[in-house]
């Protein structure tokens, strides 16, 4: 039994205003082939399969077409649950359809367990070849009741006490299975930040509940898990040095902050209910690059990647001394007529010389929605004792609009 794990494709993220869909297709074109040279049974995508609730119509394309060319292939059976970025409504709506062709989906956690088991099968012979507890990421609301007067600590405890729970439920059902049928893999999903877990900056992973008390520790997965198929997190990872507790990690690198990483997928195969996991890495079809130091030392390194016939995305990070009002310009000459995009220009020198405070912070773009309300506590002369409640509730706030299923009626 060969299964293939990966996660957090986000087809249709952009680079600024730079669209990346030739990356995006080279890399499900290559996940096919792979599919079938190393002849793979399932396939487990663990959530955030696109960027948002309401995808564009390319990245919908996309996706079906990769869905319809694997009908028939040596992989038996798809299994897709829904990521934080995803809309549960949009990736269920096609489920009947998709399942003709045996790819499951889990749009969001329901009330009956039985319905995130799912027992895979050779199609054509019948047997069973391991069994499936497909959790998507859990919701706030899908395992927590919210009490009046809750402190941020009872909020964290009561949401992991919730997917503790949710786990237990779903994994009882799905080990009687497996000891039904002759001892079969008991795979799982999730779409988590488990505790310790590594992130990247400018990654885009977001805080999926209330700040960092939410983290889940390994013990919320029942030990009867034979491999933990993990997703939200976009660097390749095991969970507390298990491995069979997994996250895969995104294929594709999403912001600069994973400039450089080998990006991978997993291939797990099972002897009776031991899981042997190979790291097979992906192709980098577009290189991510920050260059920073010197206008010297930028340039020099742009006639390097320009020498390769590098297509690289470029971020650069001007850190010299002399005040270079004309960077941008000067930059965008050196790789005129050349695969180059240059991102993004930063301008320590004329930020810290002319700028100061927020619109300082605004210029390296690190100002995402929690700096600019830390920005207004400070500015407004909100007294600190009072800044992790209303951090709190703020993250609440966000939390629960990022969760707002804007397809479903």
């Amino acid at each position: 039994m060969r299964v293939l794990h990966t996660s957090d494709w986000h087809p249709g993220r952009s680079l600024e205003t730079f669209k990346r869909y030739e990356e995006f297709e080279s890399f499900l074109g290559w996940l096919t082939q792979t599919i079938i040279d190393r002849q793979v049974d399932a396939l487990v995508v663990a959530g955030d399969v696109f960027d948002n609730t309401a995808p564009p119509n390319r990245a919908q394309e996309l996706y079906y077409r990769f869905l319809a060319g694997l009908a028939g292939s040596c992989c038996h059976h798809v299994i897709i649950v829904a990521g934080n970025h995803d809309s549960p409504s949009f990736l269920d709506a096609p489920r009947e359809i998709l399942r003709a062709i045996s790819v499951h989906v889990i749009g969001a956690a329901g009330e009956n367990p039985e319905d995130e088991v799912i027992t895979l099968k050779n199609r054509l012979t019948g047997e069973p070849l391991a069994v499936v507890c497909a959790v998507p990421y859990l919701r706030d609301r899908d395992i927590r009741s919210v009490e009046a007067g809750e402190t941020i600590e009872e909020k964290g405890a009561k949401l992991l006490q919730g997917i503790r729970e949710h786990y237990a439920r779903v994994c009882t059902v799905a080990e009687e299975l497996c000891k039904n049928n002759g001892e079969i893999p008991l795979i799982a999903t999730g779409h988590l930040f488990t505790q310790g877990g590594q992130v990247s900056e400018d990654d885009g992973v977001r805080e999926l509940y209330v700040g960092a008390l939410a983290h889940a520790p390994t013990d919320v997965f029942p030990a009867t898990i034979d491999y933990l198929a993990l997703g939200h997190l976009h660097v390749a990872q095991k969970v507390g040095g298990k491995n069979h507790l997994r996250y895969c990690g995104s294929p594709i690198a999403m912001g600069f902050g994973e400039a450089g990483q080998q990006k991978q997928v997993l291939l797990v195969e099972f002897s009776g209910r031991s899981p042997a996991v190979e790291e097979i890495a992906v192709p980098c079809c577009r290189p991510l690059r920050r260059l920073t130091g010197s206008f010297e030392q930028i340039r020099s390194c742009l006639k390097a990647l320009i020498t390769e016939n590098s297509n690289a995305w470029v971020e650069v990070d001007y850190t010299g001394d002399e005040l270079r009002p004309d960077l941008q310009d000067e930059v965008f000459r050196l790789v005129e007529g050349t695969q180059i995009n240059i991102v993004r220009v930063k301008n320590q020198k004329l930020v810290s010389g002319l700028i100061e405070g927020l619109a300082g912070e605004a210029e390296h773009d690190a100002l995402d929605e929690q700096r600019v309300f830390q920005k207004f506590l400070e500015m407004n002369g909100v007294a600190e004792e009072q800044w992790r409640e209303l951090r709190a509730a703020y993250s609440e706030i966000l939390t629960s609009l990022a969760e707002e299923d804007t397809n479903r009626e």
